[in-house]
């Protein structure tokens, strides 16, 4: 398709039952809302009328629930605020379901009715802006807000015994209930525990006098040595604690340039700005080939050996398992997040060699198959009606979509083909095969093509049995890639001949090249250019055809060359008995009966 005509064709379709109304608005909802916001048009307003319409056809619910499946297509803010402005189920799909960007939902929410702002309030993502325009709108949660904290008064610690206590009250009569005794109040701490707390604090600040009178006589000890300079206490510590334990291991992050850019923070201001892809001499990160290697195709790196300099606590030896990391958008690389460890003389292990072209060929055909298969079957359901009525024009689109990916998975199975001959993973079924009979049968089957442009493909020696050992599928290929190649580049009035010549171990089949392969010097690496070809033996053109042909004729013993306007192709004989050769015949006897 060179244009998108799917809104027009929805658009033309009628609407006659409850089932085609939900479909119809599901269609809707699906290209209306993936257009740009900017994007106008006659038939876009009558899509934005339509969807409106089919609001008293569709009950809510329903509505709804297909406004949630569709929550990945509903990008445009116009139909969100057509939505927003229906049913209550309908708005809360809606307001739930849309994926706008900050800067749209802030241009929307001025439009949106009152219980729409009321529910967009439950989403998280909006962002500062569409929230504050919320808040300004007062838009904001139903609840009650929590119970302030009281901060606890704070009772001032004071004598009972000086203050005079005053009764207000005359004291009970005798007989009646004894008076409540009077609770200390918290805040009054206890005689015993301020003594502790002030001895505390008192041993904390002897402490700090000792330390700063030592500091100080060691000072003047120094310059009494007659060293005025500066000294920081490096080797006392150094001196106090020599047998701290190196780090053993560290988690590290890099770039996607191979440096260091996060570490564990013992080790980050030893290690951060490190490069362990650098090659430069001296560097203080060396990383072995296999590290290189495996940093450069972006392939996990296991047990690979990286030798570091520097500080004394990393210096040495060590064994890097790290993996790579991709953006979750576009999947591009971000660099490698793992750990190193120290070296303790295991083996390190090797990076797998790069894969054979023609089996990463393979697997990429295997990926490619999958979708490709899918978009037929499909096709193939809608085109067939399997699951209901559809509309013709559908039909019609689905027909040629299943036909388009039946042409490319045949195109795929030829990529395969040639794949495994060329690197001879596939051998070719053995079997007995007639390769004069299938010569002359295939050019009276292109004889009705060829006298449309009076030309014609003449076979000369098929008097007899050419017997090759091939399984007869596999000769028909052959035979028909061949022939439909070269039939398919001759020009009006052009006569091709085919000689069959035996020979006593081979025969040897003589094509004449059309001239559209005159000026070719390699005529297995292109396809004819300028005159459309209405006959091709492949999707991929003369070229691909014939070196298909020559990895086929290779498989089965022979060889497929061209020889200046000859192409040749030979292939072993079968013999007519079991160890007698067939028929012998000379270049000059060649020429036999004649068909046309």
């Amino acid at each position: 398709m060179y244009f998108d005509d799917r809104l027009a064709t929805v658009l033309r379709t009628g609407v006659s039952s409850d089932r085609s109304a939900r479909i119809q608005f599901r269609q809707l909802l699906d290209l209306l809302g993936s257009l740009p916001e900017g994007a106008n048009g006659p038939q876009i307003a009558s899509g934005f009328d339509r969807i409106a319409d089919l609001a008293g056809r569709v009950p809510a619910e329903q509505r709804a629930a297909i406004i949630r499946d569709s929550a990945a297509r509903l990008t445009n803010p116009r139909l969100v605020a057509i939505l927003a402005g229906n049913d209550a189920a309908v708005a809360a799909a809606t307001i739930s379901s849309a994926r706008l960007t900050a800067q749209e939902w802030t241009q929307l929410i001025p439009r949106l009715p009152v219980p729409a702002r009321g529910l967009l309030r439950h989403r998280r993502d909006l962002g500062p802006e569409p929230q504050a325009l919320l808040h300004r709108l007062g838009v904001h949660d139903l609840v009650l807000p929590g119970p302030e904290p009281i901060e606890e008064a704070r009772i001032a610690a004071t004598d009972p015994a000086e203050e005079p206590l005053e009764l207000d009250t005359l004291a009970p009569e005798a007989g009646g209930l004894p008076p409540e005794p009077i609770k200390e109040p918290a805040g009054v701490p206890d005689a015993e525990e301020q003594d502790r707390d002030s001895a505390e604090i008192g041993a904390l600040v002897r402490r700090i006098e000792a330390f700063r009178r030592a500091r100080e006589s060691a000072t003047a000890a120094q310059t009494a040595a007659g060293t005025d300079a500066p000294h920081l206490p490096l080797e006392e510590l150094q001196t106090e604690a020599p047998s701290k334990s190196l780090p053993l291991a560290f988690d590290l992050a890099t770039d996607a340039g191979g440096r260091i850019s996060w570490a564990d923070p013992a080790i980050a201001p030893m290690v951060i700005g490190m490069s362990l892809a650098g090659r430069q001499p001296g560097a203080a990160a060396s990383a072995s080939p296999a590290v290189l290697a495996a940093m450069k195709r972006h392939i996990p790196v296991n047990g690979g050996t990286v030798t570091l300099s520097g500080a004394p606590a990393i210096c040495g030896r060590w064994r890097i398992d790290a993996a790579p990391r991709f953006s979750a958008e576009g999947g591009y690389f971000l660099g490698y997040c793992g750990r190193m460890r120290r070296d303790i003389g295991l083996p390190e292990r090797q990076v797998a060699p790069d894969p054979d072209p023609a089996d990463r060929m393979r697997q990429m055909l295997h990926e490619l198959r999958t979708p490709v298969n899918a978009v037929q079957g499909f096709a193939e359901i809608i085109q067939q009606q399997l699951y209901g009525p559809t509309p013709h024009e559908y039909r019609a689109l689905a027909a040629s979509i299943a036909s388009d990916a039946a042409r490319i998975l045949a195109g795929f199975d030829e990529l395969d083909r040639l794949a495994k001959l060329e690197s001879a993973a596939m051998e070719l079924d053995a079997g007995e095969a007639d390769m004069a009979a299938l010569f002359t049968a295939m050019a009276a089957q292109l004889e009705a093509h060829l006298r449309s442009r009076s030309s014609a493909f003449t076979v000369w020696g098929n008097d007899e049995p050419a017997l090759v050992p091939l399984a007869m599928p596999e000769a028909e290929k052959l035979a028909w890639r061949l022939m439909a190649t070269l039939a398919g580049a001759v020009t009006a009035g052009e006569q091709l001949d085919l000689h069959i010549v035996r020979e006593a171990e081979r025969a040897v089949f003589a094509f004449e090249l059309p001239v559209a392969f005159a000026d070719m010097d390699d005529i297995f690496m292109a396809s004819p250019q300028g005159t459309p070809q209405a006959l091709n033996a492949g999707m991929f053109g003369a070229g691909f055809s014939l070196r298909l042909a020559r990895a086929e004729a290779l498989a089965a013993g022979g060889a497929l060359r061209r020889d200046g306007d000859i192409l040749r192709l030979v292939l072993p004989l079968l013999t007519l008995n079991g160890n007698e050769p067939s028929d012998t015949r000379t270049p000059d006897g060649a020429r036999g009966k004649r068909s046309a």
